[in-house]
């Protein structure tokens, strides 16, 4: 990560200081799957730290239905892994010449979506040899959250993100025991988050299905007292993803409910809310917490895997680059 600070440093600067000359009036997302949940986490920072408006685009307007809004004076950040999306490079294109800056956040500089952009942020994570993306979706969180950072010129977020390699490094060592005795024998599960842990409950949710095949839906936890609690029954398991920020009380009152309800929780994060179980994680900022989250939740789900018999590398069905169009 600290690498990564390094080589994207002169980008953000070029970048972050004509968004300040030209105050953008909005900014759009554009990505699919893991990539969309990391744009979950960047739409909280941008609008927390920045107050700028931000929203997540529907790629098949473009690329299915030939639409195309008016962007002027918005920013496009596009993220994938590949960059081989056909309908984000579409979508992107489409972006660009209704007046968005578009901006790619990609694995692959080389790759057509990159090709495409004016400006392009380099993930840096390497190689992902696995189909489902992991060390790429925590390089995304913390390019996102750099540039936030460089943005909004908040040195306490971006000293934070200097330590985060060795918060995340202790986090490999935690004992997951308790989480996968939750999952292993589980067969559905809601993953609940808020604020920028919403984005990792999503991630968790889709990880779970990829590599466990075991059904999960993520839900706020502001929305799960909305109708999806009435399915919560005494056992019916639930991961909560926590920090410590003003979205404390709202996820204090979803687990109390859950809880009353007889369902086992389990809290990845945040201090103890009185969950069933509470898998405690390395210090670091609010803002940061839900990285350090998703690393430890990619360790117990691969010991999850294991414990179902199911190979974590080989999801059924998927392939490395989902040729949406």
């Amino acid at each position: 990560m600290r690498a990564q600070g390094v080589t994207l440093g002169p980008a953000l600067r070029q970048l972050t200081a004509q968004f300040r000359a030209n105050r953008p009036q909005a900014v759009i997302t554009l990505a699919r799957g893991s990539s969309d949940h990391a744009a979950t986490f960047g739409r909280h920072l941008i609008e927390t730290r920045l107050g700028i408006v931000t929203g997540s685009a529907e790629p098949s307007v473009r690329s299915v239905y030939g639409a195309s809004p008016d962007m002027t004076h918005m920013v496009c950040i596009a993220i994938s892994q590949s960059g081989r999306s056909p309908d984000l490079i579409a979508s992107a294109a489409a972006a660009r010449r209704a007046g968005a800056l578009v901006v790619a956040l990609v694995n692959d500089p080389a790759s057509p979506l990159a090709a495409g952009a004016d400006c392009v942020l380099d993930l840096g994570a390497g190689s992902e040899s696995a189909v489902a993306a992991t060390k790429s979706f925590i390089c995304t969180l913390t390019a996102l959250a750099r540039l936030v950072a460089c943005w909004a010129d908040d040195d306490d977020l971006g000293n934070a993100l200097d330590a985060l390699p060795t918060t995340l490094a202790s986090s490999v060592q935690l004992d997951f025991q308790q989480g996968v005795a939750v999952l292993r024998e589980a067969a559905h599960l809601y993953v609940i988050g808020r604020g920028p842990g919403l984005s990792v409950a999503q991630e968790a949710a889709l990880k779970l299905k990829e590599t466990c095949r075991l059904h999960a839906e993520a839900v706020s936890a502001a929305e799960i007292l909305h109708g999806p609690i009435a399915i919560a029954e005494p056992g019916f398991p639930v991961l909560a993803f926590c920090q410590d920020d003003d979205s404390r009380p709202g996820l204090a009152r979803a687990v109390d409910t859950l809880l009353e309800k007889g369902a086992r929780v389990l809290q990845i994060g945040g201090s103890p809310l009185g969950a069933t179980a509470h898998l405690p994680l390395p210090a670091t900022t609010a803002s940061l917490q839900p990285i350090v989250a998703i690393q430890a939740f990619y360790w117990m789900a691969l010991q999850t895997a294991i414990a179902r018999g199911i190979d974590p590398d080989r999801p059924a069905g998927l392939q490395k680059v989902t040729q949406t169009t």
